[in-house]
């Protein structure tokens, strides 16, 4: 064992890779993408491969404005390279996990030493953000692996350089990450504190300073990056008669970029929304360690030791810059917690023996799991009101939960409060595990929308099927053709398409609405619509195409979008 641990502190990197693959990559292939963004980008991944239109993200036969296309490019790739949309669409989550604890491990391992980097990499890997975007299919994890090569090719330039090839490697990494999600350029807030570093010296490294020469050619790496896909997407817009692709260019280029930021129109928070509500949670256990490295903070500050300045002036710049926009979300801390591990790095040997902070540790573990071992016992003796919970949700976690509690008592037990930072540590490992095993098991169903399109499939079977105000995780487990009419058209005249789309052949084509959207609209025959009885939030109706002989229709309207008939997820790809 004493030789198992000496390699990896010889090998940090190399240590990091299969506990990091296991405890990320663990129960990929068990589920199908969950709402609200996984089956979006699943779907548009999806139609990339079928009608080969790459250079401009489609969903459900519409153009798909709000994020650039490295991320579906890279589903889709997962999906051409597996044929199982169930591995694919978390593929690129995984890599970038996997691609920033190999970063961080080995910064920290060249900044300090192998052991300290060891403890920096597990520490990010049971970050609870980072473990929980490296298994969703969002873009976040992503982009974060992009900005934090970003991050490391500048402090390799600047910490153990010189070497200017980093630095331009960094660069066309954050063009990379601007074509993944807008926020790709972060890595640049390290120039405030590198200029001035660079300009005064301290803590007995060596500062190469950024020469403008080098500034110029990486930002031009940067922009031919951006021009890559670009150049070609502003020209086949520009150029095209279509109004919807002028449109689709200035949305992308203008919308999604200054406008989201400047004036959010959705997800609006105060400004302290981060620091109180997000990086309290999603930060743990570093986030813990706070007040106990203020002090060493303090003293490295004071010497302007490089190696805290440049990560942490970039976690405080991130953290400000999203917090100056109206529109906020929780994810949107992910690129900021590899350099948040990094500037705890050297202080990790020493925060693992404080007493005061293990017990807090081993104090917090025992909460969360009494309290899912809680609601599962009440759960399970019929409470009500998580009775009507699980009714809503579509699945009973009780077992579930039951288990968690008592596989905490044993964590506790075995490591006891002096070892507390570790007894948190494999608490969370241990929730982690059951989540992407036993827990995918006992949500899938409900949470992918399988039951509602298995159910749907029972009554209609190959029958075409109207959506209204559609959801992609509806489509992706669809058995029959697939009839939408336009995602931005209101409600009310998808209902009157819908109406005359059915109208057209009444004894073939279905609808499906929800009751409130149903209740809108008395021109229906009531008697012919059928309840469908999935555990769910919404309460669904199917709708025949005769029971809409007396509604209205615009019968010139044809559907926007028809999408073939697919395998169901999770029927083929089990």
């Amino acid at each position: 064992m004493q030789q198992l641990w000496a390699w990896c502190q010889r090998h940090p990197v190399l240590a990091l890779l299969l506990p990091g693959l296991l405890l990320c990559g663990l129960g990929i292939g068990l589920r199908s993408p969950w709402p609200a963004d996984e089956p979006r980008f699943a779907l548009i991944a999806q139609e990339m491969l079928t009608t080969h239109q790459w250079l401009i993200p489609h969903r459900a036969g519409e153009l798909y404005p709000d994020k650039p296309p490295i991320f579906m490019w890279a589903i889709a790739a997962g999906l051409w390279l597996t044929d199982n949309l169930r591995v694919a669409f978390l593929l690129p989550s995984l890599l970038g996990a996997l691609a920033t604890l190999a970063m961080t491990t080995d910064l920290a391992r060249r900044l300090y030493s192998p052991k300290i980097a060891l403890l920096t990499g597990l520490t990010l890997l049971v970050t609870v953000q980072f473990t929980l975007q490296a298994r969703t299919a969002q873009i976040d994890m992503l982009v974060t692996a992009f900005i934090t090569l970003g991050l490391y090719g500048a402090l390799r330039h600047a910490l153990t350089g010189p070497r200017p090839g980093w630095w331009y490697v960094a660069c066309i990494a954050m063009g990379l990450g601007i074509l993944t999600k807008g926020v790709g350029f972060l890595p640049l807030l390290l120039l405030p504190a590198w200029w001035w570093l660079g300009r005064r010296p301290g803590g007995g490294l060596t500062v190469i300073p950024l020469r403008w020469h080098q500034l110029l050619i990486g930002l031009l790496l940067l922009l031919a990056t951006l021009a890559a896909w670009g150049v070609p997407m502003i020209l086949y817009t520009s150029y095209s008669s279509d109004p919807t692709l002028a449109a689709y260019r200035d949305n992308i280029l203008f919308k999604q970029t200054g406008q989201r930021y400047a004036d959010s129109w959705h997800h609006l928070e105060p400004f302290w929304y981060y620091v109180i509500e997000v990086l309290p949670w999603a930060w743990l256990p570093p986030i813990l360690a706070l007040p106990w490295s203020l002090r060493g903070w303090k003293q490295r500050l004071g010497a302007r030791d490089p190696r805290l300045w440049l990560p942490l002036s970039y976690v405080v710049l991130m953290v400000a810059f999203f917090s100056l926009s109206p529109g906020k979300r929780g994810v949107y801390m992910t690129p900021g917690i590899a350099m948040f591990v990094l500037s705890l790095a050297p202080l990790l040997p020493q925060l693992l023996e404080q007493r005061l902070l293990n017990r807090l540790a081993w104090g917090l573990g025992v909460l969360l799991g009494s309290l899912v071992a809680l609601a599962g016992l009440l759960g399970a003796l019929g409470l009500p009101a998580l009775t009507r919970l699980a009714a809503t949700q579509g699945f009973t976690p009780w077992s579930w939960w039951l288990t968690i509690g008592a596989l905490t008592a044993v964590i506790a037990f075995w490591l006891p409060p002096r070892r507390g930072l570790v007894s948190l540590a494999v608490w969370l490992m241990m929730f982690w595990v059951l989540w992407s095993t036993w827990g995918y098991d006992v949500m899938d169903a409900a949470r992918s929308e399988r039951a509602l399109m298995s159910t749907v499939y029972h009554h209609t079977g190959d029958a075409p099927l109207a959506l209204i105000d559609f959801d992609e995780a509806q489509v992706l487990q669809a058995r029959q053709p697939i009839v939408q009419f336009g995602d931005a058209t209101p409600s009310d005249a998808q209902f009157v398409r819908m109406t005359a789309w059915l109208q057209t052949a009444p004894q073939q084509r279905w609808g499906l609405l929800t009751a409130g959207e149903l209740e809108a609209h008395p021109c229906v025959s009531s008697d012919q619509v059928i309840q469908l009885t999935v555990p769910d939030r919404h309460d669904w109706r199917l709708l025949p195409g005769t029971a809409v002989a007396d509604c209205p229709g615009d019968r010139d309207a044809a559907p926007l979008f028809q999408a073939p008939t697919t395998t169901p997820l999770g029927e083929g790809e089990r």
